[in-house]
C-alpha cells in the first residue's frame, strides 16, 4: 500500500500520462506512424504498448491498471481513451473499454449516470 505522499505523486504521474495520451489520440484518423510512436512512448509509462494492449485480456488489463494504482476516475479516462482510439479503423478496443466501465460500475459501489450511459452506448455498437 502506498503512503499518502507517494499516492499523490503516483496520481499526478498517471494523470499527466493520461492527459498526454488524450491529446495524442484525439487527432484526425487514421493515425500516422509518428502519432503511433508517440502513443507507444506514453503507453510505455504503464508498461504497455499497442501490441500488448491488443493482446491483453480484459481481466488482465484491469488487473494491470489496478496494480498501477489507477483510481476510478483514471480507469474511466483510460476507457474513454480506448473508445477514442477505436475510431481508428486499425484498432478496436471497444470490448476492453466496456469491461473497464462495467468493472467501475460494479466495484466502485457508486452509481454513475455517466458510466451507465457509456456502458449502454457501447453495448449498442
Amino acid at each position: 500500500m502506498l503512503n499518502k505522499g507517494l499516492r499523490d505523486e503516483e496520481k499526478i504521474r498517471i494523470d499527466n500520462v493520461l492527459k498526454t495520451l488524450r491529446t495524442l489520440i484525439f487527432v484526425p484518423y487514421p493515425l500516422d506512424h509518428l502519432e503511433e510512436t508517440e502513443i507507444e512512448i506514453q503507453l510505455k509509462e504503464f508498461g504497455l504498448n499497442i501490441e500488448s494492449l491488443v493482446n491483453y485480456s480484459n481481466e488482465d488489463l484491469i488487473t494491470l491498471l489496478n496494480h498501477l494504482h489507477f483510481d476510478w476516475e483514471q480507469l474511466e479516462q483510460f476507457g474513454d481513451l480506448l473508445v477514442e482510439f477505436s475510431k481508428d479503423e486499425n484498432y478496436n478496443f471497444i470490448n476492453k473499454a466496456l469491461s473497464l466501465y462495467q468493472y467501475i460500475h460494479q466495484e466502485s459501489k457508486v452509481f454513475s449516470f455517466g458510466i451507465n450511459a457509456k456502458i449502454t452506448s457501447l453495448k449498442n455498437k
